[in-house]
Formats: C-alpha cells, sequence, structure tokens
C-alpha cells in the first residue's frame, strides 16, 4: 500500500504524544523496566502528569473515588451527553510504553485539536486515563473502566496483593475512600458514546501493510483452574501399566487444546503448569494448569471449550486419571457499535487510506466493562511484529499522527451524522 502522509502539525503533535509515552515510561517501580500498578506511588505520579496534560488540552479536570485522572470539554452547550474518550496507564510487569498509554495521550491531544469547535458539538468531550486495566497488582482486571460503567464488585476490596495489602487498605493509604468508589458510575444517559484508540497487540495491521484499522469485536474471555489427578508413586518400582500419570493427561491436554482451537478459529493458551509432589523420580500424582479461551463470539468459545473437555475427559478416563474444571474468570464478547464503526472507518479514510481493514480484538479492553452502558468503538494502531506486554513494544511517530488525525476525524463524523445518542445495539 501506498505510504499515507501526515500533515505537518499532525506529526508535530505526534511527537508531543511520543515523547509524552517517554515521560511516562520513566515513572517506574522497578530500574530495570516499567511497572506501574494501582494505588501505589507510580499511579499517584503518573496521575499528576496526565493531570498536567488534560489541563493543558483546556480540560476541566478532576481525580475519580476510584482514582481515575478525568477531563471534560463542554460542547454546544454544558451539561450534555459526553462522548468519553479513553483508556489505561497501568502496566504489566517489565511493559512496553505504548499499551494504553498511547491511547490517553491521543484523546487529550483529540481534545485539545478540538477546543476551538467544541462549541459545534452535540455533546461534551470527556477523557478518562483508568487507573487499572491490567489486574497486576490485585489481580481483577478493568478495574478502573468497571468503576466507570457501575459493574464495581464490593467483594474486589478484600483482594490482597503480593504483600498481603488489601485493596481496601490501598484505598486507604492511597488517600481514597474505598466505600465512595460508587461515586465514580456513570449513567447511560450520561454519555453519548465511547471511543478507544489502542495498539493492536498483534501483527494483522503490519502483515497488510496498515498503520490503522476498525475493530469490529472484542474476543470474549474465558479461564479455568484445571487438574488432573492420578497417583504418586515411585518412578522406578512402578510398572507403566500401574501408573497413573498426571502429567501424562496433562500434557496430553495441552497439545488437544491448541489442536482444537486452532481447527476451530479460537485462541486457547495453557500459561501455567505445575505438578506435584514435583520430584525428578517420583511419578506425578496431580497436575494444575490454567487455560485461557478466547473467541471472536461466545458462542464459538463455549463450542471449543466442549469439545475440549470432552477430548481431556476421554482420554483422562483411559489412563484412570480424574479432570475438575473451575471457572476462575468469564467476560463476554462485546460487539462495537456499527454507528461508531462507521465514524472510525471514516476517521482512517480522512487519513488516504481508502478500504480501512476490519479486526477482531483478541485481546481485552477497557471498551468491554463500557459496553455494559453505552455504544462503543475502537481504532487499532499498528505495532512493530505485533509484540506487546514487553518493552520491545513500538510504534512509529507516523501511524501515531494518522491515528490522532482518525481519531479528530472520527468524532466530528460522530457529531455530524446526528445527536451521538447510543443505538442500544448489541453489548454482550
Amino acid at each position: 500500500m501506498t505510504r499515507l502522509a501526515p500533515s505537518a502539525e499532525a506529526l508535530e503533535a505526534a511527537r508531543r504524544i511520543m515523547a509524552d509515552c517517554d515521560r511516562i515510561a520513566a515513572i517506574s517501580a522497578r530500574e530495570d523496566g516499567i511497572e506501574r500498578t494501582y494505588l501505589t506511588p507510580e499511579h499517584a505520579r503518573h496521575d499528576a502528569l496526565a493531570a498536567e496534560l488534560v489541563t493543558t488540552a483546556g480540560m476541566r479536570t478532576w481525580q475519580d473515588a476510584a482514582g481515575n485522572r478525568r477531563g471534560r470539554l463542554e460542547g454546544s452547550r454544558p451539561g450534555l451527553p459526553a462522548l468519553l474518550l479513553a483508556s489505561h496507564l497501568d502496566t504489566v510487569p517489565d511493559a512496553g510504553r505504548y499499551d494504553g498509554i498511547l491511547g490517553v495521550l491521543l484523546a487529550v491531544e483529540a481534545v485539545s485539536r478540538l477546543r476551538d469547535r467544541a462549541h459545534e458539538l452535540p455533546f461534551a468531550l470527556e477523557v478518562a486515563a483508568f487507573a487499572d486495566e491490567e489486574g497486576t497488582r490485585f489481580g481483577a482486571t478493568l478495574l478502573g473502566s468497571r468503576a466507570l460503567a457501575g459493574t464495581w464488585e464490593p467483594g474486589w476490596l478484600a483482594l490482597a496483593d503480593a504483600e498481603g495489602t488489601t485493596m481496601e487498605q490501598a484505598f486507604q493509604d492511597f488517600g481514597l475512600d474505598p466505600g465512595r468508589v460508587g461515586e465514580a458510575a456513570l449513567r447511560p444517559e450520561d454519555l453519548a458514546g465511547y471511543l478507544e484508540v489502542h495498539i493492536e497487540q498483534g501483527p494483522y495491521l503490519e502483515q497488510a501493510d496498515r498503520a490503522l484499522g476498525v475493530v469490529t469485536s472484542i474476543a470474549g474471555a474465558r479461564r479455568f483452574a484445571l487438574t488432573v489427578t492420578g497417583e504418586a508413586r515411585h518412578a522406578g518400582g512402578t510398572p507403566y501399566e500401574r501408573r497413573r500419570d498426571a502429567l501424562i493427561g496433562a500434557s496430553r491436554a495441552v497439545l488437544d487444546i491448541e489442536q482444537i482451537a486452532r481447527e476451530h478459529g479460537a485462541i486457547a493458551t495453557v500459561g501455567r503448569l505445575e505438578t506435584f509432589p514435583g520430584g525428578v523420580n517420583v511419578v506425578p500424582g496431580r497436575v494444575e494448569m490454567s487455560l485461557d479461551l478466547r473467541a471472536e463470539t461466545d458462542a464459538l468459545r463455549d463450542e471449543v471449550l466442549d469439545l475440549v473437555l470432552e477430548r481431556i475427559r476421554g482420554f483422562c478416563a483411559g489412563r484412570r486419571l480424574e479432570l475438575t474444571v473451575e471457572q476462575i474468570h468469564a467476560a463476554p464478547a462485546v460487539r462495537c457499535a456499527p454507528r461508531l464503526m462507521d465514524a472510525v472507518r471514516t476517521g482512517i479514510r480522512a487519513t488516504g487510506d481508502p478500504e480501512p481493514p476490519e479486526l477482531f480484538s483478541r485481546a481485552g479492553h477497557d471498551a468491554m466493562a463500557l459496553a455494559a452502558i453505552t455504544d462503543v468503538g475502537m481504532l487499532f494502531v499498528r505495532c512493530a511484529d505485533g509484540i506487546s506486554h514487553h518493552p520491545d513494544e513500538s510504534v512509529t511517530t507516523e501511524d501515531v499522527a494518522l491515528a490522532l488525525e482518525a481519531l479528530e476525524a472520527a468524532v466530528l463524523e460522530v457529531a455530524r451524522s446526528g445527536t451521538g445518542a447510543p443505538e442500544g445495539g448489541d453489548r454482550r
């Protein structure tokens, strides 16, 4: 594809964004990499920097009851529902510098560019820099966006981090009242929709030589703890025909999981596997393993799960092994609203790409939480080799400039196409 050329103004803004990504990357709990987690000193520092940027962009700003940094620019009259532009500033351990952060900074810059036209907009513009999306510290994900969506679970306050500090105590140490988290929640009537820009976290845009893509949906995920139980016995003294080797069952399960998922177009990962008792001369009596299963639709994901468990149970039965399955996480697939997909598509076309590619997101995003109360749309930005959650995460200044132009044009298209009222479409 012919290389697209962003405007000089957009390139200059993109250079600022890249520099601000570096400034935020310098805020870290570790000296050998990037790590920022919820309700920590690093959270306070990135919140202060975000407040500075949001204020400079011309917005009124505040930290909400869940610790998110918020900003608002009024539209044609005060008090209108808001088109929310957002992403997150927290990270996984040893992170890259663009996952989430790029989306926040693009949102802030887009509002700054639209400031002089705000009086034309049939909605307000709001920005949110979510304080926790990754769930690194306490294990529960999308905490910041779930607080805005009103789907915060009070039981999360009892979760503890690796040092034993509960979330409730962390709130208090941070200077927030855990009993007031619900005050961060928005109502459906408060919003005209939600747009999020994010690096793709996959290789498909790069393979297609395209800078930007329209997100059609976000994969629904289910996670499980699987336990294969056999019998631990002496490795030398137990004949093969007498063995109930749990690791044999688990190993076969790993292979079956990948094969079935690939055959049916789903995504399945065994990220953790631990054997017990763990002796080099002991037949493994128990294996605990994880399963992360995702697909473009809930129906496909659940169909693949049924096939996987049927295959594993059949093999385990033949080996006199037992399988137990515990679901530990579930998130339904989310379809992006057609009107916001159209707006994102129009925005990308404004950069010179006449046929924007469409992709479904295999990774989870804050848009999944906001879909509970409003229509959502997403714009993907190419990242080098699809690498994310890693220090080698990389984007180009030119692509960031194109993303900025596309986001600004998408906001104007939402305004042009109507009042921005949600369609009440598929929010599964």
